[in-house]
């Protein structure tokens, strides 16, 4: 253990001794996979996310359709880990918004019971205007006949090329468990570990802390069966990227910058969340990264070098430099990169739509 920490201490001080963000970079060619060299177009993303209780979920969707606006990605679907349709409303709601209506969404119907929830926005497809009509236009009429999420996720993957789909995990694991556990059907005729296998290119997963007196993780703990269902059947052989909690600490959107860079329209999803609840709780854009990472690459970042990662029982991490490790995370850089960042998200925030 002792060894582990003098290890990432070093790997601190090298990676993140050298500048802004060109410098937050420890990836060369020679790193990748070759599940990471096989696919050479546009991303093709599946967010996974526990909207309806942080507000970094609104802000990471509203990247990618800002991304996928300027083609530099495609939104395959969204999977909602958080129990309840009216969390799924919420995505509808983001989608219908930003003209992304035909994306797909799935749900979790066997999920966690009750999660903790930070900021509870879920009745945000129910705002009204002045005049007593709904502020916010739907796409879908009947979520009970969404799929469940880890269908929608069969669905997507076995439809696109191999090593082709990144994952983005910005809330709970229990669609990605489920997937996992799931069998052959209709979509394909591989197992839930097979086909992520076959498909998958990358998952970058918000969660975990490895700093050196790592804490439990919130998404990991809140769920356990399933994270360790997780760990223990996601394939060695795919790409993990996580981003821990340390690295977006200090990256704090505050309520009145979210105000004042939607001035242009007061009917506006997250401006509308910002007004009707309490989002002063010190909340950072910890989800977000997992999108910027996926989509413009690793050279923004400062990744560790290979390893792999197990999961204790009290949901803390550890973390084992390996030259065949499937796993990295991302290293906390300086002030002026978390500043970067954060630039990088009120400019996508203060588009007009």
């Amino acid at each position: 253990m002792l060894n582990n920490l003098k290890w990432l201490l070093a790997a601190i001080l090298i990676i993140c001794g050298a500048s802004v963000f060109t410098s937050c970079s420890s990836n060369d060619d020679d790193d990748l996979t070759p599940t990471e060299q096989g696919y050479t177009s546009v991303p093709l993303i599946i967010l996974d996310t526990d909207i309806g209780s942080s507000t970094d979920d609104l802000f990471t969707l509203e990247m990618l359709y800002y991304y996928q606006q300027q083609g530099r990605c495609k939104l395959l679907g969204v999977v909602v880990d958080r129990e309840g349709e009216d969390c799924a409303a919420c995505v509808d709601v983001m989608n219908t918004y930003f003209n992304h209506g035909d994306v797909p969404i799935g749900l979790v119907r066997n999920g966690i019971k009750d999660p903790k929830v930070w900021i509870d926005y879920k009745a945000l497809p129910t705002y009204k205007k002045t005049d007593n009509s709904p502020m916010f236009a739907r796409s879908i009429s009947d979520y009970s006949a969404l799929p469940d999420g880890w269908q929608l996720y069969r669905r997507l993957l076995a439809a696109q090329p191999d090593h082709s789909v990144s994952i983005c995990s910005i809330g709970f694991t229990v669609c990605l468990a489920q997937l996992l556990e799931s069998d052959g059907d209709n979509y394909s005729p591989l197992s839930g570990v097979e086909l992520v296998r076959r498909k998958v290119k990358c998952l970058y997963i918000q969660g975990g802390s490895f700093g050196l007196s790592p804490e439990p993780d919130y998404n990991f703990r809140q769920g356990m069966d399933f994270s360790n269902n997780f760990f223990n059947l996601w394939p060695s052989d795919v790409d993990i990227i996580f981003d821990p909690m340390e690295t977006g600490n200090g990256i704090e959107y505050l309520p009145e910058q979210v105000i004042i860079d939607v001035s242009w329209t007061d009917e506006h999803p997250i401006k509308q969340v910002y007004k009707n609840c309490d989002c002063n709780t010190g909340q950072m854009m910890w989800d977000p990264l997992t999108v910027i990472n996926a989509v413009e690459g690793n050279d923004l970042f400062s990744l560790t070098e290979r390893g792999t990662v197990a999961l204790n029982d009290d949901a803390t991490v550890i973390f084992t430099p390996s030259a065949t490790g499937n796993s990295r995370f991302q290293i906390p850089c300086s002030e002026a990169w978390r500043f970067a960042m954060l630039e990088r998200i009120r400019n996508v925030n203060k588009q007009v739509r």
